[in-house]
């Protein structure tokens, strides 16, 4: 075991994997000699070469579409967006290749790449570096997104993803690249895509959450704690598919439910687990269904409007405590 940060984290399982496997390999704007905006990539070109370490023109739409001609042909490419709002660029070869080419050729073909972009707000990189995508891709047939919170997560999910014969995104909250550290095993390990994490264990309030907030869901619930309240909280770490057995299981034993998501209010993942709870778990609640979300605007750039515009500790113990009053 070692103590790494997330950011080390990704890098370890992009090294591990290329090591593993000769077919793994990067592309991405300045990820070679560079190292990458975030130098998640630093060290890599010079172990393994400017052929697996690949720099590419600025042209998101076109490292994708390439990335996906290349898994056709066997490869595993791993593809690193600057910022996750950029693969917007890339929409057409996402939404409308890679997820659909399995489906179109009767199960016979896979895309095994994974879009990895630095994601969500609070470093004050205003309305196009600070967004929250998900939301775009949960909502299409054949991708996987992934949002892990720990080192451990971000380690284990990059290496599933990685291996995984579809399309992931995966999606790095660049707030916490370097602010975070914890042990992870140095030894081969992945966790499974579609599984979820308890981070906490409680019988009051079940709060579902995931990336960045799954820290801010925790600092609430320590808080919470000594108002007599205790709340499950619940890591999603991977969107789609969900772990709807775990909810499920959680919400059995509290009977309420908060969702706490970065991303905007109006159809986010909270907005979809509000929908099937309702629909099939409506006779175990025993309270409203709330949602502490961001608001439906655009990410400020003014460092007080956007503390203002991101859901924090103080957001989410009020309204646990409205929801604990049922």
């Amino acid at each position: 075991m070692s103590q790494i940060t997330y950011i080390e984290a990704i890098r370890c399982a992009m090294r591990e994997e290329m090591k593993r496997d000769k077919n793994v390999f990067l592309m991405g704007e300045d990820i070679g000699i560079y190292g990458g905006a975030f130098r998640a990539t630093e060290g890599l070109y010079k172990e393994f070469g400017k052929e697996r370490v690949i720099d590419t023109p600025i042209s998101e739409s076109a490292i994708v579409g390439a990335a996906i001609g290349a898994s056709l042909l066997g490869m595993r490419p791993v593809v690193e967006m600057q910022f996750a709002d950029f693969i917007s660029c890339a929409f057409d070869q996402i939404v409308n290749q890679a997820a659909t080419m399995r489906y179109r050729h009767g199960g016979t073909i896979s895309v095994p790449i994974v879009i990895r972009g630095p994601s969500g707000a609070g470093i004050h990189g205003a309305i196009f570096h600070s967004q929250s995508p998900e939301a775009w891709f949960i909502h299409t047939p054949g991708l996987k997104v992934v949002v892990p919170s720990t080192p451990y997560d971000a380690k284990g999910l990059l290496k599933a993803s990685i291996r995984d014969d579809n399309p992931v995104i995966y999606l790095e909250h660049k707030y916490l690249y370097r602010r975070i550290k914890e042990e992870v095993p140095k030894e081969d390990f992945i966790i499974p895509l579609g599984k979820g994490d308890i981070k906490r264990k409680g019988d009051d309030i079940t709060l579902i959450t995931y990336g960045a907030m799954v820290h801010i869901a925790l600092e609430a619930s320590n808080i919470l704690q000594k108002a007599g309240i205790e709340t499950e909280v619940i890591d999603l770490r991977t969107l789609s598919p969900l772990d709807k057995e775990m909810i499920k299981k959680s919400v059995s034993k509290t009977s309420k439910v908060l969702i706490l998501q970065e991303d905007k209010k109006t159809l986010g993942i909270a907005s979809e687990i509000s929908a099937f709870l309702a629909e099939e778990f409506f006779e175990e609640l025993d309270g409203p269904i709330i949602r502490v979300t961001s608001p439906d605007t655009h990410v400020p750039f003014s460092p007080p409007l956007e503390e203002f515009y991101l859901p924090d500790v103080k957001k989410t113990v009020d309204a646990v405590k409205k929801l604990a009053s049922y």
